[in-house]
């Protein structure tokens, strides 16, 4: 029979995307990923045979659907309005007012694998995804609606960035507060 696990999948993943959030693929070395897990690396080979990589594509598959969660209001509320400011609302949320890295930003750093770099960029355009159909739901058409959920995806990410660099939330707050008009139209916020 074999042994419980000390830590359950959630809360490894969780630790695991605390390393990569702030170090990116390269600079998480697996004696920091073991660390951060509390768990020998051997038990971390033993969950993700093929390293770093399946760590790092297994962490952005739980983003994803935590993502998912986040965007719901935006893709399901009767009134898309509401929808994408209470989207805003959990993206501001998600990313403890925008003073957490963006585990997608850092896992697209220089020397992450490209099949990682891929699973990223899906996670992103599942997010633009969602935001382009609210600006159709919204009254725009499709191309431009693409360019005003790139344009707002580019502005919180953005305002990530500049957190990070400044320790300051507020570019981010603004970009998460301005998402309805950006995406459906209307005066600034």
């Amino acid at each position: 029979m074999p042994r419980p696990q000390s830590v359950h999948d959630d809360e490894l993943l969780v630790r695991l995307a605390e390393v990569f959030r702030r170090t990116g693929f390269e600079g998480a070395s697996l004696g920091a990923l073991a660390e951060a897990a509390q768990l020998r690396r051997a038990s971390l080979y033993h969950r993700f045979p093929d390293g770093k990589a399946q760590m790092a594509e297994a962490v952005l598959d739980r983003v994803e659907v935590l993502l998912g969660e986040v965007l719901e209001p935006m893709r399901g509320a009767p009134d898309v309005t509401e929808g994408v400011a209470e989207t805003a609302k959990r993206i501001g949320e998600f990313y403890g007012g925008g003073l957490l890295p963006c585990v997608l930003d850092t896992l697209a750093l220089a020397g992450t694998p490209d099949r990682v770099r891929a699973r990223a960029a899906g996670v992103a355009t599942t997010w633009i995804d969602a935001m382009a159909a609210a600006a159709v739901r919204g009254g725009y058409p499709p191309d431009e609606a693409r360019a005003r959920a790139e344009d707002a995806f580019a502005r919180l990410e953005g305002g990530l960035v500049f957190g990070r660099l400044f320790e300051e939330s507020t570019a981010f707050q603004r970009a998460a507060a301005d998402l309805p008009r950006q995406l459906l139209g209307g005066p600034p916020a």
